[in-house]
């Protein structure tokens, strides 16, 4: 490829980025492009989103709309559905989502959609980089075939990279910019390529050998995770038989110095990363015939822990002389995690799948969530209910499931008559009518 024009209109601000997918991922590093100078064009097919951004609206509440507006005035940032304008940028980013199917293996859908809506449009001199996260092999034998169906090269008319997404959405600490970005090309004029843009955007770049390394290492990362939360939450239901308190055992082995990372246990994983990344892997190691016993056990105990948390609220319902069937059960947070609005994945909504399916009265409050999303067969059309005294009375139990800040854990004790705690979030509080019981 023409790396030594592109690496001048790279260091030069002149190059027009392109990203495709306009999520958690992609929005957040749209800004990024923006605030370092380079003109972006969006591409996605969910018409709301391109809306949105349009009118100088976010639909992620961490990002500023005035900022949105900032840059969409200045002309340095559009959207659109229309593909056709990939040709007019120098790099385009593929940030599109990775779930399982029915089968609980890799979809790669979008990614191979999104291969398609590029091709017809890339041409000599460009550099295309895959961020969703996928198992190793994906962007050299998957998206690597669908380019060169066009009759283009890659690695001699056309750069392909693979960059792993590290985006936490939500925190104010680690945010794009600041987060170093693991590199690997298909070849080493496209790693040399990625590098020069990837420099201009974060605060460190890490280039590794190829794309199956770059994959892998995400991989590991998320693995790593799934995995020590597994333990945390298997210890919690062991150490809750001992009537022994995880949370206060964890604060203690914080403590040492070495040798130990803090993990904390909860209702179940959420999220478009730890739930689903790690059988990506299990499936291509089975396509090799390796087993992966620990990802695979890691994953089938997070996977029932709103189970065990049920568990829990129905032996609590049940010494205060009720059913559980017969009780009713206020749900605090549709999210996945902390002071977020995503509810990807979210344990809260599988617990209320769960004890909606029993025939429980369930309700659910989420000030970020108003109204909880369709779930892929069924909808429970519900909305988020108010945190008042007399609504939070009137419940046999409140369940938390996600401790988010504006959450006023004092007054929820006070006047709910039960409170399941599933994140520690009611520490230190007075309960002198052993009202709280930890799950």
């Amino acid at each position: 490829m023409h790396l030594e024009r592109f690496i001048t209109r790279i260091e030069t601000q002149e190059a027009v980025i392109g990203v495709v997918g306009l999520g958690y991922v992609g929005l957040p590093l749209i800004m990024e492009c923006c605030r370092k100078g380079f003109k972006v064009i969006g591409f996605d097919h969910d018409h709301d989103k391109i809306s949105a951004l349009n009118r100088n609206e976010s639909y992620i509440h961490y990002i500023d709309p005035q900022e949105i507006a900032s840059f969409t005035e200045k002309k340095v940032l559009e959207a659109t559905t229309d593909f056709s304008r990939v040709a007019e940028v120098d790099a385009i980013l593929l940030c599109v989502p990775t779930p399982l199917n029915e089968h609980q293996e890799p979809d790669l859908s979008y990614i191979t959609t999104a291969g398609h809506d590029i091709t017809p449009h890339l041409h000599s001199g460009q550099l295309v980089i895959l961020e969703s996260t996928t198992y190793p092999g994906t962007t050299n034998d998957v998206l690597r075939k669908i380019i060169e169906s066009t009759g283009l090269i890659v690695g001699q008319d056309i750069g392909l990279a693979y960059s792993p997404e590290r985006e936490d959405p939500g925190n104010p600490v680690y945010s794009t910019s600041k987060l170093p970005k693991v590199i690997g090309g298909v070849d080493e004029d496209s790693l040399k390529a990625a590098d020069a843009l990837y420099r201009q955007l974060v605060v460190s770049t890490v280039p590794v050998s190829n794309t199956e390394t770059a994959e892998a290492v995400k991989l590991l990362e998320n693995v790593f995770r799934s995995v020590n939360i597994a333990l945390v939450n298997e210890l919690k239901q062991v150490y809750s038989a001992m009537d022994i308190d995880i949370w206060e055992v964890i604060e203690a082995a914080k403590t040492k110095p070495f040798g130990y990372m803090p993990f904390y246990p909860g209702p179940g994983l959420g999220g478009h990363c730890i739930p689903i990344d790690p059988f990506y892997l299990a499936w291509k190691a089975k396509q090799l015939g390796v087993p992966t016993r620990f990802i695979e056990l890691a994953g089938e105990i997070n996977t029932v822990m709103p189970d065990y948390v049920i568990g829990k609220l129905e032996e609590a319902i049940i010494k205060c002389n009720k059913n559980l069937e017969q009780a009713h059960v206020l749900i605090l947070g549709a999210a996945y995690k902390q002071d977020v609005a995503d509810p990807r994945e979210s344990p809260g909504i599988a617990m209320l799948e769960k004890l909606h399916a029993r025939g429980v009265n369930v309700s659910y409050n989420d000030p970020f969530i108003p109204i909880l999303p369709e779930q892929e067969n069924h909808d429970l059309h519900l909305h988020s209910v108010e945190l008042t005294a007399d609504i939070l009375e009137s419940c046999d139990a409140v369940l938390i499931a996600t401790a988010h800040s504006d959450y006023d854990f004092s007054f929820i004790v006070n006047h709910a008559p039960l409170v399941i705690d599933t994140r520690n979030a009611t520490r230190g509080l007075d309960d002198p009518n052993n009202k709280i019981v930890k799950a």
